[in-house]
């Protein structure tokens, strides 16, 4: 251990790098989100007016999908998603364990089993090699998560899904601004979700879409998130009576966004790639600082990936250090340098342990659990809240070397 006051760290007695504290995660809002959001305030409507249908158009031209439908949050897109691709009981739906719980949790939400694979150790991402050995004659669909921001390996989990006729849905929650093979992320699967909850690159307050470029699935995707209930005059079954006429036509539920959140949402997407550009310049300054670092490792990335971050993943080499991740963890944040973890396996939750699953599915992603804890990455970060977050990691990796 260092003598040097300076290279204690402040857990252990020494001065903290920062006085103040910085998170791991923050929206940045600038005027025009207020004005965007003022206007729908003061002019309405605020339901169920033109801004989801200028949303909807302004996502289908950043990802290059052909549909887009807006809905409450990124939970209620998984689910309708899965709704539309037909998942129903007794089916199996895989995905990855290495996810907020709700990639799983879509498909109990259908009547289906969750069948989780293991993850690439290198990338992090989703193995299409143990997804294809996950496959039995109940597999319905795959969804397949863009891990911290950076893309799934799209083709060898298209090609898996095109033998074995299954639906691919990506959950993109973490990765609006990425493209994959060239292609902007959610104009590749059969559906892609997103998530613009406040700690994502673009936020609406709450609030999610569906992408897809089949017109058959997004006439579902439309039912199941407005109660099943359409005026659309092709759509209905019956001939109207009148011009208040509308029909039911599937049991759907109320996962309507509201005109406030697409107005916000509509600003913040104009600076997407302003938040690209920005996120991007964080994480290779990361990168060039850890790769360094013998205590600890680096994401790596898939070439096709021309990724847009959502999540900095660090990873400790638990054998080269004398302290484990929750002791690391802490120090960071006696450091003022508050970390998250993403994520606790999710067949690791008492309710899927009463589902029956157990420790022991996943050896790589239940490993890289014990040994990873998510830096604070988002636009408003300044160079030097960078360069305290890599003081700090290199003072706490060098202290605890063994």
């Amino acid at each position: 251990m260092k003598e040097n006051i300076q290279e204690i760290p402040a857990i252990a007695g020494g001065t903290p790098v920062r006085d103040t504290k910085i998170s791991y995660g923050h929206q940045y809002l600038d005027e025009a989100d207020y004005q965007a959001v003022l206007d729908v305030l003061k002019n309405g409507p605020l339901t169920c007016g033109p801004k989801i249908g200028e949303l909807e158009d302004k996502l289908c031209r950043i990802t290059g999908a052909r549909h887009a439908v807006s809905v409450s949050n990124g939970t209620a897109a998984l689910h309708i998603a899965c709704l539309a691709a037909g998942v129903g009981e007794g089916d199996e739906v895989i995905t990855t364990p290495i996810t907020f719980a709700a990639s799983a949790n879509c498909a109990l939400y259908c009547g289906a089993k969750p069948v989780f694979a293991d993850i690439n150790e290198k990338t992090y991402e989703i193995d299409p090699a143990s997804v294809e050995s996950c496959i039995t004659e109940k597999t319905k669909a795959v969804v397949a998560v863009d891990y911290t921001g950076q893309s799934a390996d799209l083709k060898a989990l298209r090609k898996i899904c095109d033998e074995h006729k299954l639906v691919l849905i990506t959950d993109g929650a973490h990765s609006i601004g990425t493209f994959y093979d060239g292609k902007p992320t959610g104009s590749i699967a059969d559906m892609t979700t997103f998530s613009f909850h406040p700690v994502k690159t673009v936020t609406a307050g709450e609030g999610g879409a569906v992408m897809t470029d089949s017109d058959e699935l997004y006439k579902r995707l439309v039912l199941f998130s407005k109660h099943g209930i359409t005026r659309n005059p092709d759509w209905l079954e019956n001939v109207p009576d009148g011009p208040w006429y509308y029909e039911q036509i599937e049991l759907g539920y109320n996962y309507r966004m509201t005109d406030i959140q697409a107005a916000l949402l509509i600003s913040q997407l104009d600076k997407l790639e302003m938040f690209k550009a920005r996120r991007k310049e964080i994480v290779k300054r990361y990168n060039e600082a850890f790769s360094r670092i013998p205590q600890i490792m680096v994401q790596e990335e898939i070439p096709d990936s021309d990724t847009t971050r959502h999540l900095y993943i660090l990873r400790i080499r638990p054998e080269r250090l004398s302290i484990g991740r929750k002791e690391f963890f802490e120090a960071l944040g006696a450091e003022n340098i508050c970390c998250n973890v993403h994520y606790i396996p999710t067949y690791y939750f008492p309710y899927y342990q009463r589902l029956g699953y157990k420790k022991g599915l996943c050896p790589k992603a239940e490993k890289l659990y014990e040994e990873i804890m998510s830096l604070p990455l988002y636009y408003a970060m300044s160079d030097k809240d960078v360069e305290d977050v890599i003081t700090a990691v290199k003072k706490i990796a060098a202290y605890y070397a063994v």
